[in-house]
């Protein structure tokens, strides 16, 4: 059974977030995108019509509000010290899990140069 043509844009972002972990914003191409997600190429401009700078935004708000609902969740803890280790904790195992190649999204795309949309930079 083929995926339905509504969740092609949402795995499109999804597969665009997890390619910024490892291989930064340059190297998050389109065809990289439609690879990773199995969306059809005609899915990009339909969903995204501001092209590459528009789905790198998006995969970077989407893992934004996955990293701040992490925090908020982890601000509801008793203990601050062991939410603090919690959070580290996250990031350490997908990071071993990983091999130490898949990192942080936003970090990814706000130490990289983009000339093509420094506005990502700011994001």
């Amino acid at each position: 059974m083929s995926p339905r043509k509504g969740e092609s844009r949402g795995r499109m972002v999804l597969s665009a977030a997890a390619l910024l972990r490892e291989y930064g914003a340059s190297a998050t191409s389109i065809d990289r995108v439609l690879a990773h997600s199995g969306a059809p190429r005609g899915s990009v401009y339909h969903h995204f019509p501001g092209g590459r700078t528009q789905l790198i935004d998006e995969a970077v708000a989407l893992a934004g509000d996955f990293i701040a609902g992490l925090i908020d969740t982890a601000m509801q803890a008793d203990d601050p010290v062991e939410a603090v280790d919690a959070f580290f904790a996250l990031w350490r195992d997908r990071l071993v899990e990983s091999g130490f190649r898949a990192g942080c999204p936003i970090v990814a795309v706000a130490v990289e140069t983009n000339d093509d949309a420094p506005q990502l930079a700011r994001s």
